[in-house]
């Protein structure tokens, strides 16, 4: 059963919180597993690399002259959307470059928040911060950025303090009692939140420098796939792309059932970033790139320092729900399924999942299904199982905490209950 102190925690968070299996497949390399090992291990994530900011400020929150979508202290939203972030005059809200002691990562989205201080410019951040940002700033559904959230503290940080690391392992910052509940890695963790055929991130195993900062070569070729119009097909093109590169160029390539949060980012582009008239956006050059940092510079592009948000840019008029990126995730895998599995330690060796995918809501024959309500319930099991996360790993369990605070934040949620889900039993 949930703690009493998690327990406790997660009822009062609107008054307390104010503010990313040995196989059974034949064909596993085991040394190639053990290099893999030892990449993580180097890799420059650990409480010791991590930036730490002495002053941790928490978010700014909203105010009477600026309220945007009335999200606040981790309720649901009480405005329209279609409101101009940050609004003229909000300069609590202005653009921040992160500094040397700000954690920053792989989510664009996350990045943009901090360096606007929706979250707390350090990159350390709680559950209450993220939904009211994700609310106000993108117009994301309740549900959606509820599951998001979640997710992301639930594997990635601390789900009694429901604080998480927007970057690197700050575990001594996210935790209220050490690393009893083992690190908190933050979302720099590989296949956990973040995975390999990223948008715009290195596979983890390639160090290209490594899987959480932004990398120019593969915003150019998204850039030169889509043609700057960021659109469904043509991101399910780019997405094709990414997962043929991998299997050719990463031996440790792996694409398992969370590769359902890729799919989430890639529909962002062109449901949350572009600059809304009315119910009309365009997923264009400009907009993208200004959330991504990224700058063009001759044949390619650079990071510019930080993530924001476009020049009098508008979120979108009516909440997406998680509902809704259900519907896109059906649309984009149907267009171009691609096979569960992993290069078994050399490139273009790729293993299908196989049966170790047994268990995994709507996973057969090593694909995904299409269905809406397979995909929201999947989303579930993400946030309450530990579905594979790698070519050694099968279906396992999440730890009695992370469980718990996930069921009793996911269980309230309606979206869960109609997509016929089975629910974790918190009693």
């Amino acid at each position: 059963m949930l703690s009493k102190l998690a327990l406790i925690g997660l009822m009062q968070l609107p008054s307390a919180l104010s503010f990313g299996w040995m196989s059974d497949t034949l064909g596993v390399d085991r040394r190639s597993f053990d290099k893999s090992v030892k990449v993580q291990k180097r890799q420059g994530t650990t409480m010791a690399g991590c930036p730490f900011n002495t002053d941790h400020v928490p978010a700014v929150p909203i105010t009477a002259e600026f309220p945007y979508l009335g999200a606040q202290n981790g309720l649901p939203a009480t405005r329209l959307g279609n409101v101009e972030v940050p609004t003229d005059g909000d300069i609590a809200h202005a653009f921040v470059p992160p500094g040397p002691n700000d954690i920053r990562g792989p989510c664009p989205g996350l990045n943009t928040a901090a360096n606007h201080n929706f979250i707390s410019h350090d990159g350390i951040t709680n559950l209450a911060e993220l939904l009211d940002a994700q609310q106000n700033i993108w117009n994301a559904g309740y549900d959606l950025a509820m599951a998001l959230a979640v997710i992301g503290i639930g594997l990635t940080g601390d789900p009694i303090t429901t604080k998480m690391s927007i970057g690197c392992d700050a575990t001594s910052r996210t935790s209220a009692v050490g690393s009893l509940l083992g690190e908190e890695l933050g979302i720099d963790a590989h296949n956990k939140f973040e995975a390999d055929t990223s948008l715009s991130r290195s596979d983890f195993f390639l160090q290209e420098p490594n899987d959480f900062t932004f990398n120019g070569t593969l915003f150019n070729m998204m850039y030169q796939t889509t043609g700057g119009n960021f659109d469904l097909p043509n991101m399910v093109d780019y997405m094709g792309m990414r997962y043929k590169q991998s299997i050719a160029e990463n031996p440790n390539f792996y694409y398992g059932p969370k590769v359902v949060l890729l799919y989430g980012a890639a529909s962002f582009l062109f449901r949350l970033m572009p600059n809304f008239t009315g119910d009309v956006g365009n997923p264009d050059l400009m907009v993208v790139s200004a959330f991504f940092g990224a700058e063009k510079e001759g044949d390619t592009f650079i990071f510019n320092g930080g993530e924001e948000l476009p020049d009098e840019w508008h979120n979108r008029r009516t909440p997406l729900t998680l509902a809704n990126v259900a519907e896109d995730f059906s649309t984009m895998y149907t267009m171009s399924p691609q096979l569960l599995g992993g290069n078994a330690g050399k490139v273009n060796d790729f293993d299908a999942l196989g049966v170790s995918g047994a268990g995994v809501v709507g996973v057969e024959n090593s694909l995904l299904s299409t269905s809406p309500n397979d995909f929201i319930c999947l989303m579930y099991q993400i946030a309450t199982e530990d579905v594979p996360s790698s070519l050694q790993t099968t279906l396992g369990s999440l730890s009695a905490e992370v469980a718990n605070f996930a069921a009793v934040a996911l269980n309230a949620l309606p979206v869960f209950t109609s997509a016929g889900c089975t629910l974790f039993n918190t009693e």
